[in-house]
């Protein structure tokens, strides 16, 4: 790869910034998912509303990463080359309309009549897709070193 890396081109200071961003929807997303269990067993409407509200910041803050991610995509023609790039773009793409299609049944419908059964098995299916979005997202990282820095300055 010409003696370097595969530059990450959104960055502070040398540091990519998608892998800083992308905690968050992962961690509003799934725990959606782990509220909809706690509404179905417990039947309590403040789960229900505590699962649309993360489905909600689950959503902003998957754009804040993707608005990065684009840009390391774009930005760096042998990220554009991996196979791992297009499928972690693609299926994190999918994650994102499923949460959003998510959070519009809730609220359209109310919070809890948009859990069951419906908004449990799009939570785990955007729960599935994540983990394996993530795994690409890694072999990018630890087989082809994308955003990984060259010297140890």
């Amino acid at each position: 790869m010409n003696g370097s890396n595969p530059k990450s081109t959104a960055s502070i200071a040398g540091h990519p910034l998608h892998p800083m961003i992308i905690p968050f929807p992962v961690a509003f997303l799934v725990t959606a998912f782990v509220t909809d269990l706690a509404f179905w067993a417990t039947g309590s409407d403040g789960w229900a509303v505590a699962s649309m509200r993360l489905l909600g910041a689950g959503v902003v803050m998957a754009l804040v990463a993707a608005v990065f991610g684009f840009t390391d995509f774009f930005g760096d023609q042998r990220v554009r080359g991996l196979s791992d790039a297009w499928q972690h773009m693609i299926g994190n793409l999918i994650a994102v309309v499923l949460a959003l299609v998510n959070w519009y049944l809730r609220y359209r419908s109310g919070a809890a009549a948009g859990v069951f059964p419906v908004g449990i098995w799009i939570s785990l299916a955007t729960v599935l897709l994540l983990l394996f979005n993530g795994w690409k997202g890694w072999e990018m990282v630890y087989r082809d070193h994308v955003g990984v820095s060259d010297s140890r300055a």
